[in-house]
């Protein structure tokens, strides 16, 4: 094995073969959204600086912003002090990480035993996602 792939097998990976992801913005520090990879998809990042996933409703790799448009550029790849979470320090274009056209996917805030919605919607997901599911 070439030493180029080595730093995957120190990742921990869980019985399904995947890793838990967070995207963190580079700048904000803000957590974007939450997702999870396989070794695919991590080599992936890796090689071309955009952010792969796993998608577990799909069961396929998701290359994040394929249909949106808002990638996510990888500026480093962090791993936890027990090798099984990786964060994604990223830049997102166009300023929306979440399918709900909102900047994070931690949208809401636990507020008198109610979930509040405290982020705008930047963008319609109407206009984002021009294929339906």
């Amino acid at each position: 094995m070439s030493n180029r792939t080595n730093w995957l097998d120190e990742i921990k990976w869980d019985d399904k073969g995947l890793v838990p992801v967070i995207a963190q913005d580079a700048h904000t520090g803000r957590v974007l959204m939450f997702a999870y990879a396989n070794r695919d998809a991590v080599e992936k990042t890796a090689e071309h600086g955009t952010a792969h996933y796993w998608t577990r409703s799909r069961q396929k790799l998701w290359h994040k912003g394929e249909e949106s448009g808002h990638f996510q550029h990888v500026l480093e790849i962090r791993l936890d002090c027990d090798g099984d979470v990786l964060i994604y320090v990223i830049e997102q274009d166009g300023g929306i990480a979440c399918h709900t056209g909102r900047e994070s996917c931690f949208y809401r805030v636990l507020s008198d035993g109610e979930w509040e919605t405290v982020d705008p919607v930047l963008k319609d997901p109407a206009a984002i996602y021009h294929k339906h599911h």
